[in-house]
């Protein structure tokens, strides 16, 4: 008699079953069964034998689905791995790792056939993709390292995006069962057609946008060998692919590779993990990479590949707020005339600011109160309508719980009438812009699009022309493909306003992330052209850097502040959120006070950097001392609030150069509310956001 694990997709361990002898010679490991779970029938994945005879009574697999398993035993190990590193059970990673579709009965299709590369046809010729000039040595050394079926990361540090993907096509060209991601699904209508057109019906489209019965062919396809390139968002990671030779993680940097709710992966981490345990060749690329990304090939963990960068790319222009001429508070005289000239000689311009709405801030002026949500404490912006019937209309939104409220014709606290509409967002910019300039403006936020057509139709009639002016937030550039920065149908000005607004954010990857930004707008923008940059802040270093495309050196800079105050890479961090309905702040504070290995969080500094490798050690006090704090957990917090619904939220922030060290002290807290019901917990290991 032999016994099994069954994992199911909920948040349990695995249970034991026994295995009767009809089914013996069918179960394996990785296959869909059903069980008897408390007093009804589930289905489940068995995950291995089991390693002892479990005692009293043991219940019967009552049933073996499919005759070949959903999940390989690399797929296994890489589940058993994901559960220990972010301090989830088994079943609830396996919820995230295989879709519902994936447990449902799927009938087989007769049509389904293993397509075959295609040429290349007429019109693809002339596509900007197809004329980059690729580094052959680059390509052959990825190429060596797949057909050698060992484990290597490589970082493709992209000259631009429509190199980026260039280089991936010329790669793909006789690899098999390959997984290519993108950030998000906006991203795959750029490349999709490219690869239709060379790979055919070996294609194949995963991710969460899909309808079930569209995800359930594609589970079918992959799993029947008919599709052997799967492209999708973060969660085609985990398609099932019997054998994984080559996975590509395109503009790896991207913050939306990382899974906010839920369990919280990084989707281009797991690729970089299952590529170790399918002994696969994993690409990583960008053309602005990550600093963690970029560290570890600094310490030989990924191999760099970095293309000579004799690309032409549009010049920078800073444009200091200070002492310009404003039009608008938040429209210099510089950037409005240059529009105005670009638009005279028939291009086309970008204005993006990443605020939508009409005005950010209502203040009164007697008081200085602004007018905020009741729920979340944070201001409300003021909207307009958008529609014909509501013209006019405005209302107050929170943009954090989606809370909406009429604007109030006096103040809230002092009852008086000197109210202000500060700051702009998209709506207030297309206005004053049409205003200044006599010019129609299209404009593209999440206000615009609700809907898939809406958005496709935007984005169209801002290619084909039909506007010279286009106003919108990064939503607008990242459905833009590559190819928009190209031709003769790109833009040949853009203007960043608000840019300060990336850089005051409360985040150490701030400035990281502004230069991220601001590079992929220069993506979309012709080599001949301009960018203008707006802030009041021209003496940060993040410009002194990104006016001469000088990257290598804001790494190292940044680099440089993040190792003398250990955060990430020098450190790792992890956020816990508590949520309750009463306040448990004092059973926390108690419980860290009894934790020997936490230590309060030291007040932030950025000394010069010492000489010579530090070895992990800190600067404390002003006596110079350094302390060892390999075995020591910081924290910050607990910071406490109240949420719409009423419940406490309290967060706490913990951050240690040892990974080890981190999960003991989450696992101490994990411990003592564990019996608690009023109390739940939620893990973020290497949060993005904090």
């Amino acid at each position: 008699m032999e016994f099994f694990d069954v994992l199911f997709p909920i948040n349990l361990n695995p249970l034991t079953y026994r295995c009767p002898d009809t089914l013996s010679d069918t179960v394996e490991p990785g296959m869909i069964v059903s069980a008897p779970l408390k007093n009804r029938t589930a289905k489940g994945v068995i995950v291995g034998k089991s390693l002892m005879i479990p005692h009293g009574n043991v219940r019967d697999i009552q049933k073996v689905y499919g005759d070949a398993p959903v999940l390989s035993n690399n797929m296994i190990n890489l589940l058993r791995w994901m559960s220990e590193y972010y301090l989830s059970e088994q079943g609830f990673v396996l919820k995230n790792m295989l879709p519902k579709e994936a447990f449902k009965k799927v009938k087989q299709r007769k049509t389904l056939t293993r397509g075959v590369t295609k040429g290349l046809k007429g019109a693809e010729e002339d596509h900007p993709l197809n004329i980059i000039n690729v580094n052959n040595n680059i390509v052959s050394a990825t190429i060596d390292s797949i057909h050698k079926n060992a484990y290597r990361t490589f970082l493709l540090h992209a000259p631009s995006s429509v190199y980026e993907y260039s280089f991936l096509i010329k790669m793909l060209s006789g690899i098999e069962n390959v997984i290519l991601l993108v950030p998000e699904i906006a991203f795959i209508k750029n490349l999709l057609p490219l690869l239709k057109e060379r790979f055919g019906e070996r294609v194949c489209l995963f991710h969460s946008g899909l309808s079930s019965g569209k995800r359930s062919e594609a589970i079918e396809r992959i799993l029947s060998c008919c599709s052997d390139m799967v492209l999708g968002t973060r969660s085609a990671v985990f398609a099932p692919l019997k054998k994984v030779s080559f996975i590509v993680v395109l503009h790896e940097h991207s913050c939306s590779y990382k899974q906010e709710g839920g369990l919280c992966y990084s989707g281009r981490d797991i690729a970089v993990k299952r590529g170790y345990f399918e002994r696969a060749t994993v690409l990583l690329s960008s053309v602005c990479p990550s600093i963690e990304s970029l560290y570890n090939c600094r310490t030989g963990k990924y191999t760099l590949l970095k293309p000579s960068d004799d690309v032409k790319k549009p010049g920078i222009r800073i444009v200091d707020m200070r002492y310009e001429k404003l039009l608008k508070p938040y429209l210099s005289k510089t950037v409005i005339d240059a529009s105005a000239r670009y638009i005279k000689n028939d291009k086309k311009v970008m204005f993006v600011i990443n605020r939508r709405g009409y005005s950010t801030l209502l203040q009164c002026m007697d008081c200085n109160y602004v007018e905020g949500c009741p729920y979340c404490g944070i201001p409300l912006v003021l909207h307009k309508t958008d529609t014909a019937n509501g013209h006019g209309l405005r209302v107050l939104k929170c943009h954090y719980c989606g809370y909406i409220t009429r604007v109030p014709d006096s103040c809230g606290r002092c009852k008086g009438y000197n109210m202000r509409l500060l700051g702009a967002g998209t709506q207030r910019v297309q206005e004053d812009i049409e205003g200044l300039i006599g010019t129609k403006t299209l404009r593209i936020d999440s206000d615009r699009t609700r809907k898939k057509s809406e958005i496709e139709d935007l984005i169209g009639a801002s290619l084909r022309g039909d506007f010279k002016i286009i106003v919108g937030t990064k939503l607008m550039t990242r459905r833009l493909g590559p190819e928009s920065g190209s031709g003769s149908r790109g833009f040949s000005m853009a203007a960043v306003l608000k840019t300060d607004l990336f850089l005051n954010l409360p985040d150490f990857r701030s400035a990281e992330k502004a230069y991220q930004e601001i590079l992929f707008i220069v993506d979309k923008i012709e080599p001949h052209g301009e960018i203008f940059i707006q802030t009041r802040m021209p003496q940060n270093y993040l410009f002194k850097y990104l006016k001469n495309y000088d990257y290598s050196s804001f790494v190292k800079e940044e680099l440089h502040r993040r190792r003398v105050l250990m955060y990430p890479p020098y450190s790792r961090l992890l956020l816990i959120k508590f949520i309750s309905k009463r306040d448990i702040f004092v059973e926390l504070t108690e419980i860290i006070k009894k934790t020997k290995k936490i230590i309060p969080a030291h007040p932030p500094s950025i000394p010069p950097l010492p000489r010579g490798d530090t070895g992990g050690l800190k600067r404390e006090g002003g006596n110079n001392k350094m302390k060892r704090m390999d075995d020591k957990v910081e924290i910050i917090g607990p910071d406490v609030k109240k949420n719409i619904s009423g419940k406490y939220e309290l967060k706490l922030l913990l951050k240690s150069p040892v990974r080890g060290e981190l999960h003991s002290v989450a696992r101490t807290f994990l411990e003592a509310f564990k019996d608690l019901k009023d109390v739940k917990i939620r893990i973020d290991v290497d949060p993005i956001s904090i």
